[in-house]
Parts: C-alpha cells; sequence; structure tokens
C-alpha cells in the first residue's frame, strides 16, 4: 500500500512563519516551492516505511538535537517542512533563531504531532538545517578568526544549483557578508574577461560605458595591473593569488593612489589558518567560496521521544 503525499497549501501557512521568511530576506513563495519540491523528490508515493510500521492513530512527539558545537542554521526551513507535510496538525516548539551559537546536546527544536508524517518530513528538514548550519558554522568560524581585524570574510557563487539564496542566508547567519547574487547585479571582470577584452583598464572601461550605475569589480594578479585600475578610477579591486607581501604592497599603493578609497578584497584558495594573516596586510575583505562549495554538513538529529 502506497498513499500519494498532499502538501499544505501556501496560503494555508501561518502568517508569522512567512513573514519570518521574509524577513530573512528570503522570497516565502519561492522557499516554500523549494522545501516542497525536496519532500516530492523524497516522497513520490509514499513513506512506505513509516505506513508499514506506525499506527495511522499514532502521535508523538520529537527533538531536533545538535551533536556538535556550532552556529545553528535553516530551522525555519525546517519547520516549513513539517507545516507541509501536517499543516496545523504539528506543534513546532523551542526553535532557536537561525544564527544562534549551539553546543552539543543542545535542543534546538521540538515537533509533535502524528508521528508518520512526523518521521516523512524528517529528512528533508535535516537536509536543509544541517546543511545550512554547516555553511552558518563554517562563516562564523571565519568571523572569529577575523575579530580584532578591520577585514570581513564575504561569499562568493560557488554555491550549490538551486541553493544560493539559502546559502547566502546560511553566511549571513554566520557573521558573513554576501558579495554578488548572480552575474546581473554586480560586474566583476576576470581574468578571461581582461584577456578577451586586451586588459584590465579596456575591460573596466568597457563596462563602465555600457553600465554606467553598476558596480564594477576587477581582479589582478600584480601591482601594476593595480596601479592602471586605480588611476582609471576603479573602486573595488579583486586581489587573486598574491602572497601577504604583494597584498602588503597593495595596501600601501591604494593609500597612496586613491587615500585608501577603493575596496581591497583578497581572493584565491585562502584557507582559515591564513585568515589573519591575510587580514594583517590590511585588505577590507576575503572571499572564501569553500563557506558554500565544499562546507562540511553540521550534525542535527532528530529523535523521537520514548
Amino acid at each position: 500500500m502506497t498513499t500519494q503525499l498532499t502538501t499544505t497549501p501556501y496560503d494555508a501557512l501561518p502568517a508569522p512563519l512567512l513573514a519570518e521568511v521574509e524577513a530573512a530576506g528570503l522570497d516565502p513563495r519561492a522557499t516554500y516551492a523549494a522545501v516542497v519540491a525536496a519532500l516530492v523528490e523524497d516522497v513520490p508515493d509514499g513513506d512506505v516505511t513509516s505506513l508499514a510500521t506506525i499506527p495511522v492513530d499514532a502521535r508523538g512527539t520529537a527533538d531536533f538535537g545538535a551533536r556538535e558545537p556550532g552556529t545553528v542554521a535553516g530551522l525555519v526551513l525546517a519547520e516549513l517542512a513539517f507545516r507541509a507535510v501536517l499543516g496545523d496538525d504539528v506543534a513546532v516548539t523551542g526553535r532557536v533563531p537561525d544564527g544562534t551559537t549551539v553546543t552539543a546536546g543542545d535542543a534546538v527544536m521540538s515537533v509533535a504531532g502524528p508521528t508518520r508524517g512526523l518521521l516523512t518530513a524528517e529528512r528533508v528538514a535535516l537536509n536543509y538545517a544541517c546543511h545550512l548550519s554547516g555553511v552558518a558554522t563554517a562563516t562564523a568560524a571565519w568571523v572569529a578568526a577575523l575579530e580584532g581585524t578591520s577585514a570581513r570574510v564575504l561569499d562568493t557563487r560557488k554555491t550549490l544549483p538551486g541553493l544560493r539564496a539559502l546559502q547566502k542566508y546560511a553566511v549571513r547567519c554566520g557573521g558573513g557578508v554576501n558579495h554578488r547574487f548572480s552575474l546581473s547585479d554586480v560586474a566583476m571582470v576576470k581574468d578571461n574577461h581582461v584577456v578577451a577584452a586586451g586588459g584590465v583598464v579596456p575591460a573596466f572601461e568597457a563596462v563602465r560605458a555600457t553600465y554606467p550605475d553598476l558596480h564594477v569589480v576587477v581582479e589582478v594578479t600584480d601591482l601594476e595591473q593595480l596601479r592602471e585600475l586605480l588611476v582609471a578610477g576603479c573602486t573595488w579591486v579583486l586581489l587573486d593569488n598574491m602572497d601577504a607581501a604583494t597584498m602588503t604592497a597593495a595596501v600601501a599603493l591604494n593609500a597612496e593612489l586613491t587615500q585608501g578609497r577603493a575596496t581591497l578584497e583578497a581572493s584565491g584558495g585562502l584557507t582559515i589558518e591564513r585568515a589573519r594573516e591575510v587580514a594583517a596586510t590590511g585588505v577590507d575583505y576575503i572571499s572564501v567560496g569553500a563557506l558554500t562549495h565544499s562546507v562540511k554538513v553540521f550534525d542535527l538529529g532528530l529523535d523521537l521521544r520514548g
């Protein structure tokens, strides 16, 4: 016997929950659609194990617990997963705000309702919460490593397809800064653009002429390129794969030519072990693709009370 999953209509979700999603900088309708799609992927024709082992009228309470220290994110999506399956027939209590620092053993959320539904929603809820908490935890570690310096950690477009808005939300939960969200909102001139345009300045000026109101970031690999760009009026330069000594010289050159008005961003395979060394050069930002493209999931678990 199988039973096709029926999810709660968007308009039937609690208004405060949707308002919370929107306040987090996420599109509530798109976020819920992603949760529903994940459930449909996971339950195409019924949760066969729960249908076979759990009486239809069984009810229970389950607790989400942190199994390691870190920063949680995505619990609001976890609640959406339970609401999608159970609608108003689930009580969600004790949910800590996304961005909360937790230790191993902390309870971060409890859910009560029909046991079948709780277990049907469990994996999707955990997939979102564990992954996004991993992003938030990694970001928070970088923020802690940079504490006391003027540098801040940036994310990148190296996100999992379809999860960009959520991963960048998790970066914010961890205290990081979002960079561009797409190829449309910021022009970033990289090495291939430089080659195609015939140099860093021609590439910069081509973007500025075509999109005069758009923010432009240009990548450089040496101090001569940086000098040319600063003279041309570029206000945000990405220092790609430079050693600490060269970055220090880049900061000094920026101070000499622009009185430090241009923003300097360090990028290129940077590790948290080098965080303070890079920050000490005086750069404004450190961009870290690893916050989103290869982060370790955070260990959260859900356990039914006996």
